[in-house]
């Protein structure tokens, strides 16, 4: 059995693809409460996590229950707002980023996870599928279905927004 790193190394080297996860499967607004709450969750159970396993993994499925914890309790309340927000222009800074999250969303939830679990975070298909259920080969179509779908709705372009 290998030694465990420190958790704050585990946090360090894995927070960005856990937030890059909770960005992809519940969009930007709920992302930062969904990875607080994966760490949270990580930190009590780490202790107990064989030297051996697969870290990543392990963190990723925990995102994964966090988002469902996060997507079922917005859908519990309403949020009311006096005004809407102003939309930023097509051309401002983060635009790009907001619409893959808007295609992202829109993608159905087994596409979302499996795209952002295998092509954000880097899992194989057959953690995927430990993770969302299923086969291995569900979660590859998933995915292919998926990136399918977002390459439609979000077309490639070059570094200067042209069409490549």
């Amino acid at each position: 059995m290998s030694a465990k790193q420190p958790f704050e190394a585990v946090i360090a080297a894995h927070g960005p693809v856990v937030l890059r996860v909770c960005r992809a499967v519940l969009g930007p607004a709920d992302a930062d409460d969904a990875w607080s709450e994966t760490f949270l969750a990580a930190l009590r159970a780490y202790p107990e996590l064989p030297g051996d396993a697969n870290v990543e993994a392990w963190l990723v499925a925990i995102a994964h229950r966090k988002a469902i914890d996060v997507t079922r309790a917005t859908a519990r309340r309403a949020v009311p707002v006096a005004d809407l927000p102003e939309r930023r222009s097509a051309d401002s800074p983060g635009q790009r980023d907001l619409d893959l999250y808007a295609s992202l969303a829109a993608l159905p939830r087994k596409q979302r996870e499996a795209v952002a679990y295998h092509y954000l975070a880097g899992l194989p298909y057959a953690e995927v599928a430990a993770i969302t259920g299923g086969s291995a080969e569900a979660a590859r179509k998933s995915a292919s279905d998926g990136i399918a779908r977002l390459r439609r709705a979000y077309p490639a372009t070059d570094q200067n927004g042209e069409p490549s």
